[in-house]
Parts: structure tokens; sequence; C-alpha cells
């Protein structure tokens, strides 16, 4: 297993088979994660016809919070589920 690979997997809520999803879409370390965001991670995945449910986007939240993504406010939920719908929806 590659650095960058063990990188992502030692983030919560990030198993091998979120790795393995990231990487599909271009995302090898935390920085790219970082620097595309959860809400753009989560709408590339979809791009990519990836089936993936909101978990996955609270999921790749709380990672970058290191975080448990069932901790993440409720309220922040609702505020990233809002931006993926409102950007999906100008993106489509």
């Amino acid at each position: 297993m590659g650095t960058e690979q063990s990188e992502l997997l030692q983030l919560k809520n990030l198993g091998m088979a979120s790795v393995n999803i990231l990487r599909a879409i271009g995302v090898s370390t935390y920085s790219d994660l970082q620097e595309l965001g959860a809400v753009g991670a989560y709408l590339r995945i979809k791009d990519r016809d990836i089936n993936v449910s909101k978990v996955m986007l609270y999921a790749l939240q709380g990672a970058l919070m290191d975080v448990h993504w069932n901790d993440l406010d409720p309220q922040l939920k609702s505020e990233l589920v809002a931006e993926a719908e409102k950007l999906a929806t100008e993106n489509a």
C-alpha cells in the first residue's frame, strides 16, 4: 500500500472502499480532499455514476474535520446537502 493511500486510510470515516472511490476521482491525499472539499468530492463521485448515499458526503466532511460522520452537527449536514443539491442543479 502506498503512502498516499495509507494517508487517506488514517482519516476518520474512510475505509478501503472509500479510498478506492476517492482515488478513482483523482483524490490521493488529504490535501487533494481538502482542496476539492467534501461537496466537490461527493459531486465528482456522483458524476462518475458511482452509487453513494449522503452518508458519503458526511463521511468526507467528517474526514476533513477529524470527526465521525454521525457526530456532525445536523445543521452542517443540512448545509452540505443543500450545497451539493444547488451545485448539482447549476451544473446539470
